[in-house]
C-alpha cells in the first residue's frame, strides 16, 4: 500500500494536473451490484481507468440509475458513507484512496487556511479505524459517538470512561452505554476504561463525524504477580551495565524477619549486594563502603534507610512502586557517590477511586491509602507504618532487656497533579523516627526528613524537562541519664538542599540525550554535647559547623546504532566548594608529616560562605551492548566518580550515631573507577534469565582510621583519619525464573575488597603498608529464593543465604613491658568470624478472588532461621583474671515464627 501511495504522490507532483469537471456525461444503470462490479462496468463502457486495492471496497449491493451524470456524481453516490476518496488525473485516470485526499502540491493550504491539512500516517498497521474521509474543507472538531457493551452479555455498561489519553479529553457512558465526544481532526488514541474490565483502545484517524463502538471483556482482579511481556527481555536490551530493578510486588512472598515485607532486605539476595552482618545498617555494593551508596526517595536523599539498628528498612513497601539499583555504570545525572545509586520511586495515587492496602504483623502495622482529588487529574497517596515491639522485650529472661524499649514509625504523603498534557507536578513528603534504649542508660533517637517537588514540562513530543527541588535531613540525639553526675544530651544534624534541572531530548531513533545542571548545599552540625541537668559535670562542647556547595553539569547520549549495537555515553563535571560558616576554622599542618598538635602550622577562620577549598573533576560513564542473537548479548562499561562527603565510622559495621563530614583542606575527596564486563542470556522464551558479570574497581583516597580513633565530638578529626588507595573485584552469577508456578532466583557472588594504608611514618601505616581486607570483605555469597504456587490461593516460599564470615583482628599473644602485661594483636583483619548461613520458609494463603468484595486478603506464615543457626554478628575479646577470652554476639540464634495478615481494599 505504501508503494501505491508513493506512486500517487509522485504522479501528482510531476504532472500537477487534476481533472477539471469532465464534460463527458454518462448514462448507466446498476442493479444489485457491489462497488467492484460497478467500477468494472464503468471501465468497460468508458475510457476511465481505476487504480485501487480491492480490500478497500465493500460488498454492499447498490441499485441506481444515472442519466447524463458526470463521473463525479456517480462516484459520490457509490462511495457515500464510506471512507473512500477519489481523484481524477490526466482526464481519464481515477485514483481511489482510503480516507486521504491527493493534493496537486504540498503548498495548497497556503492559499486557503480552512482547507484540510494532510495527515501523515507512518504505518497504516498502527491505525485501527478511519472515520470519514478527507474533505477539501474541514472543522477543528468532529463528533464521535457510540455504545459500550459487555462482550459476554451484550448489555450496555454505564459509567465507562472514554478517554483520549494524550489530549485529556474524556466523557462517560449513560445508562444505555451511550457516549458522545468531540475530538480534533486527525489522529487520536481513544480508550475505554472501567473497573473490573480490560481496557479497550483504538488508534483512529478522524476526517468527519462518525461512530465507534466498544466491546469490553470482564476480568478478575489478579492478586499475584503480573509479568509484562515487553519487559521479559529488558535485561538483554538495556545498554547500561550493572543495573538491577526490583518491584515491591516481587518480594511479596519472600520470608522476612518478623514478617515485615522489606524491599532493602530483599535486595541483599541479589548478586553484588551484601551487608556487614545480620541486622547491620546499610549495604556494601561491589566491595564499596556503606557511605558510597546514594539512597534516593523521589529524588530526595535518605541518609539512613533503616529502622531498629538495621533490622528493618525505612521504606514502606505499600507506597513504593519500584527500586532501581545502579551498581555498575551510574548515569551521569547522579553524582556524589562511588559505588551505587538506589533510586526508589513512590507509587502514583489512583485518580479514579479510593483504594488501600494494610498489614498487621507481630511487631509492625502498615497502611496506605490512595484517593483521587480531581478525577483523572489529581491524587493523594498516604502511608503510615509503626511498631509495637516492646511486648517482645518483656518476654525475655534478661532483666536488662526487659527494661529496654524500641519503637519506630515512618509516614509518607505524595500529591500528584496533571495540569494538562504538557505540565504536571509531584510533591512528596517523608518523615521517620526511631527511639531505642537497649540494656543501657542512654535513650537514642534518630530521624530522617525528606521533602521533594518535581515539576515536569513537555515542550513537544521530543523534548521534556524536570525541575526538582529537594530537601533532606538526618539527625540523632543521645540522652544519657543515670544516678551519677555525668548526665548529658548529645546532638548531631546534617541537612542538604538540592536544586536540579534535568532534560531529555529524543533527537531520533538513534540518539536520546539527557542533560542538565545540579547544585547541592550541605549544612552539617558535627555534634554538640551539653549537661542535661544542673548537677552534671559534663563540660559543654560544640564542634564547629560545616558548609559545602556541590555543583554538577551533566550530559549523556543513548546511542542505538542498530538492533545489535548500542552505547550509552555520559560526562559529568562536578565541583565542590568548602564554605566558611560562622566560627568555622581550617587547620593547616606541615606537609609530608603526620597531622598532630606538633605539626600544626596555622589555624585560619573564614567568613560566612567564603570559599576556603575547591575540588573539581570530570566523571565519565561509558557502556556498550552487542546482541549476538535475540537471546544473547554482551555488555561492557567504565565509570569514574567523585565523592565529597564521608561517613565516619571505625566500627566493623555502620551505626545510627555515625557522623557525616565534608571534604576540606585535610580530608580529600574519594575517587573511584570501575570496569565491568558481562554476558547475558535468556532461555525458554525469555522465561529464564542467565547472567555472568565481572568487575574491577580502583579507588583513591579511601578513608580509614588509626587504631582506637575517637570520631564522635572530635575537634581535630583529621588527626585520626588515614587515606589510601583501594581495590575490589568480583564475579556475579544470576539465574532467575520470572514466571510460572515455580519461580525465583539463584545468585552467587565472588568478591574481594582491599585497602592500603602506607606511609613513611609508622603511626600512619597499617599492616606494613600492604593491601589488607576491608571490614566488609566477604569472598563468597550464595542466595537461593524459591516460590511455588500450589493453587491460585496457596503457595510456599523459601530463602537460603550463605556468606563468608567478615574479617576480624584477633589477639595472638601477650607480652610484658616495664612490668605491665599487654596483648599482642594480629595484622588488621587477618582472621574471620564463622561463616553465615540461614534458611527461611513461608506459606502464603490468599483469600478468594471474587471481584465484588470489600477487601482481598493475604496471609503469610513464615519461619525465619528455621535451622536455628547461631550466626555470629561480631566477635570480641575481654581480659579476665589475666586471660584473654573471646566472645561472639548474635542477633537471632533461634527460629523466629511469624504470622502477618495483609489486605487490599
Amino acid at each position: 500500500m505504501k508503494k501505491i501511495l508513493l506512486f500517487i504522490v509522485i504522479v501528482s507532483w510531476v504532472n500537477n494536473i487534476f481533472s477539471q469537471n469532465n464534460s463527458k456525461k454518462i448514462s448507466i444503470e446498476f442493479n444489485q451490484l457491489n462497488q467492484k462490479e460497478i467500477i468494472q462496468i464503468i471501465e468497460k463502457n468508458t475510457a476511465y481507468e481505476f487504480f485501487f486495492l480491492e480490500e478497500w471496497l465493500s460488498d454492499r449491493k447498490i441499485t441506481k440509475t444515472f442519466s447524463n451524470a458526470s463521473l463525479e456524481q456517480i462516484l459520490d453516490e457509490i462511495f457515500i458513507d464510506t471512507d473512500i476518496n477519489y481523484s481524477i488525473i490526466e482526464t481519464s485516470k481515477v485514483i481511489l484512496t482510503k480516507g486521504v485526499l491527493i493534493r496537486p502540491t504540498i503548498f495548497e493550504n497556503v492559499k486557503n487556511t480552512n482547507s484540510v491539512s494532510p495527515i501523515i500516517v507512518e504505518n497504516y498497521d498502527d491505525v485501527d479505524v478511519f472515520i470519514g474521509k478527507e474533505k477539501s474543507q474541514r472543522s477543528d472538531l468532529y463528533t464521535i459517538s457510540g455504545y459500550v457493551i459487555n462482550d459476554k452479555t451484550n448489555k450496555p455498561i454505564e459509567g465507562v470512561t472514554i478517554l483520549e489519553k494524550e489530549k485529556n479529553i474524556y466523557t462517560t457512558t449513560n445508562k444505555k452505554g451511550y457516549y458522545k465526544l468531540q475530538l480534533p481532526y486527525g489522529k487520536n488514541n481513544l480508550e475505554a476504561r472501567y473497573a473490573g474490565f480490560s481496557n479497550d483502545s483504538y488508534t483512529l484517524v478522524i476526517y468527519d463525524n462518525g461512530s465507534l463502538n466498544f466491546s469490553m471483556l470482564e476480568k478478575l482482579e489478579e492478586l499475584d504477580e503480573v509479568v509484562i511481556q515487553g519487559e521479559k527481555d529488558k535485561n538483554l536490551r538495556e545498554t547500561v551495565t550493572g543495573i538491577t530493578q526490583l518491584k515491591a510486588e516481587d518480594i511479596k512472598t519472600i520470608p522476612q524477619v518478623l514478617g515485615e515485607r522489606d524491599l532493602l532486605r530483599a535486595v541483599l539476595t541479589l548478586p553484588g549486594i551484601k551487608s556487614a552482618g545480620e541486622g547491620a545498617e546499610g549495604v556494601n555494593v561491589r566491595g564499596g563502603k556503606v557511605d558510597q551508596n546514594l539512597f534516593l526517595l523521589d529524588d530526595g536523599v535518605m541518609y539512613n534507610p533503616t529502622h531498629f539498628l538495621g533490622l528493618f528498612s525505612a521504606i514502606n513497601p505499600f507506597t513504593t512502586d519500584d527500586l532501581k539499583i545502579y551498581k555498575g555504570n551510574i548515569p551521569s545525572e547522579y553524582g556524589g557517590r562511588l559505588s551505587s545509586v538506589f533510586d526508589m520511586k513512590t507509587k502514583e495515587g489512583n485518580t479514579q477511586k479510593v483504594i488501600g492496602e494494610a498489614s498487621i504483623g507481630p511487631v509492625t502495622g502498615n497502611i496506605s491509602v490512595q484517593t483521587p482529588i480531581v478525577k483523572d487529574k489529581s491524587s493523594l497517596l498516604i502511608g503510615l507504618r509503626s511498631t509495637y515491639s516492646d511486648w517482645i522485650l518483656e518476654l525475655l529472661d534478661d532483666k536488662r532487656l526487659k527494661n529496654s524499649n524500641v519503637s519506630f514509625y515512618d509516614a509518607i504523603a505524595k500529591h500528584s497533579h496533571k495540569f494538562n498534557d504538557k505540565n504536571s507536578l509531584k510533591i512528596t513528603g517523608y518523615y521517620s523516627k526511631d527511639k531505642f534504649q537497649i540494656a543501657s542508660d542512654s535513650i537514642n533517637n534518630y530521624s530522617n526528613i525528606i521533602g521533594t517537588l518535581n515539576f515536569e514540562h513537555k515542550f513537544n513530543d521530543k523534548h521534556k524537562g524536570n525541575l526538582i527541588l529537594a530537601n533532606s535531613g538526618y539527625n540523632f540525639n543521645i540522652d544519657y541519664k543515670n544516678e551519677g553526675n555525668r548526665n548529658f544530651n548529645l546532638k548531631y544534624r546534617i541537612n542538604e538542599t538540592d536544586l536540579k534541572l534535568k532534560m531529555q531530548y529524543k533527537h531520533s531513533k538513534k540518539h536520546v540525550f539527557h542533560y542538565g545542571i545540579e547544585s547541592k548545599l550541605y549544612n552539617v552540625s558535627p555534634g554538640n554535647i551539653n549537661p542535661s541537668d544542673q548537677n552534671s559535670t559534663v563540660i559543654p562542647l560544640n564542634i564547629a559547623k560545616e558548609r559545602g556547595l556541590e555543583n554538577g553539569v551533566f550530559i549523556s547520549d543513548a546511542i542505538n546504532l542498530n538492533k545489535k549495537l548500542s552505547f550509552d555515553v555520559g560526562l559529568r563535571f562536578s565541583q565542590f566548594l568548602g564554605l566558611g560558616l560562622g566560627l568555622s576554622e581550617q587547620r593547616f599542618y606541615e606537609e609530608n608529616l603526620p597531622k598532630n598538635e606538633s605539626t600544626l602550622l596555622n589555624t585560619i577562620s573564614y567568613n560566612n560562605n567564603e570559599v576556603y577549598k575547591a575540588y573539581q573533576g570530570f566523571s565519565y560513564r561509558f557502556s556498550g551492548r552487542y546482541a549476538f542473537e535475540n537471546d544473547l548479548s554482551i555488555k561492557a562499561g567504565i565509570n569514574k566518580s567523585f565523592q565529597y562527603i564521608h561517613r565516619l565510622s571505625n566500627n566493623t559495621t555502620a551505626s545510627p550515631i555515625d557522623t557525616w563530614r565534608l571534604s576540606d583542606v585535610n580530608i580529600l575527596p574519594e575517587e573511584g573507577t570501575q570496569f565491568s564486563l558481562g554476558v547475558f542470556k535468556n532461555l525458554a522464551d525469555n522465561n529464564f534469565e542467565l547472567s555472568l558479570e565481572g568487575y574491577y574497581k580502583d579507588y583513591k583516597n579511601l578513608i580509614d582510621y588509626k587504631t582506637g580513633a575517637t570520631l564522635l565530638l572530635n575537634e581535630n578529626i583529621e588527626t585520626e583519619v588515614l587515606q589510601g588507595p583501594g581495590k575490589s573485584y568480583g564475579i556475579e552469577f544470576l539465574l532467575r525464573k520470572k514466571v510460572g508456578r515455580a519461580n525465583g532466583w539463584l545468585a552467587y557472588t565472588y568478591s574481594r575488597s582491599f585497602i592500603k594504608l602506607d606511609s613513611q611514618f609508622k603511626e600512619e601505616t597499617v599492616n606494613n603498608g600492604e593491601f589488607f581486607p576491608t571490614n566488609y570483605d566477604k569472598p563468597h555469597s550464595l542466595d537461593v529464593v524459591f516460590n511455588y504456587k500450589i493453587t491460585n490461593r496457596y503457595s510456599v516460599s523459601s530463602n537460603f543465604s550463605y556468606q563468608t564470615g567478615r574479617p576480624v583482628t584477633y589477639p595472638t599473644g601477650k607480652y610484658i613491658l616495664n612490668g605491665i602485661e599487654y596483648s599482642n594483636y594480629s595484622n588488621r583483619n587477618a582472621f574471620r568470624i564463622p561463616d553465615y548461613y540461614r534458611l527461611d520458609i513461608g506459606i502464603n494463603i490468599e483469600g478468594n478472588h471474587k471481584i465484588k468484595k470489600f477487601a482481598h486478603s493475604f496471609w503469610n506464615i513464615s519461619v525465619y532461621n528455621v535451622l536455628g543457626r547461631n550466626n555470629p554478628y561480631s566477635v570480641f575479646f575481654e581480659t579476665e583474671n589475666g586471660n584473654i577470652n573471646g566472645y561472639k554476639s548474635s542477633i537471632f540464634s533461634t527460629p523466629i515464627p511469624t504470622i502477618t495478615y495483609n489486605f487490599k481494599f
